[in-house]
């Protein structure tokens, strides 16, 4: 899955948008709106505190540190002399573990107070009054996106697209 972001001037022109989405069998579920605090989006589909945030990209790298940290905890008790052959395999693993647990469950935390990185470029324009349209559509498909929505809304700038969404959010 991709990620379009489509900067949007009104709300009529945002439903226009989600309208095309939904018809080019994109799911209400891969939409999301942002819009200023305080807007009505009436049913448009709002942004979750996921797509707000920097939830997963921080649990991906506290997931990381973690582990890495885990496992040097590790190699650190094995190494020590009272270790044996047997357990030792079970310490390194359990550390491990342990350590990429609790570097996601920071990572987490840290995440979730942390604006989106990549909306950040949009703030002010969101602030002006304009609406943010997130859209995960799949890789084949976002030339093809794209192209639908510059067709019948030209007012509209597509503003790129990310690389990689995770699947599960």
């Amino acid at each position: 899955m991709r990620r379009i972001y489509f900067l949007v001037p009104d709300l009529t022109t945002t439903k226009r948008i989600v309208d095309e989405l939904l018809l080019s069998r994109i799911e209400e579920r891969h939409i999301h709106v942002l819009a200023k605090r305080g807007t009505p989006l009436e049913e448009l589909p709002e942004a979750s505190l996921l797509q707000k945030s920097d939830f997963v990209p921080a649990v991906e790298r506290g997931l990381a540190l973690g582990g890495t940290a885990g496992a040097l905890a590790g190699l650190v008790a094995i190494a020590l002399p009272p270790a044996s052959t047997v357990i030792a395999g079970g310490i390194l693993l359990g550390s491990t573990l342990a350590g990429a647990g609790v570097g996601a469950w920071a990572g987490s935390m840290i995440g979730v107070s942390t604006a989106n990185s990549r909306v950040k470029q949009f703030e002010e324009a969101i602030e002006a009054g304009q609406l943010l349209v997130l859209a995960d559509v799949p890789k084949k498909r976002v030339a093809d996106i794209e192209a639908r929505i510059k067709a019948h809304l030209p007012e509209v700038k597509v503003e790129g697209t990310e690389p990689i969404i995770p699947a599960f959010p």
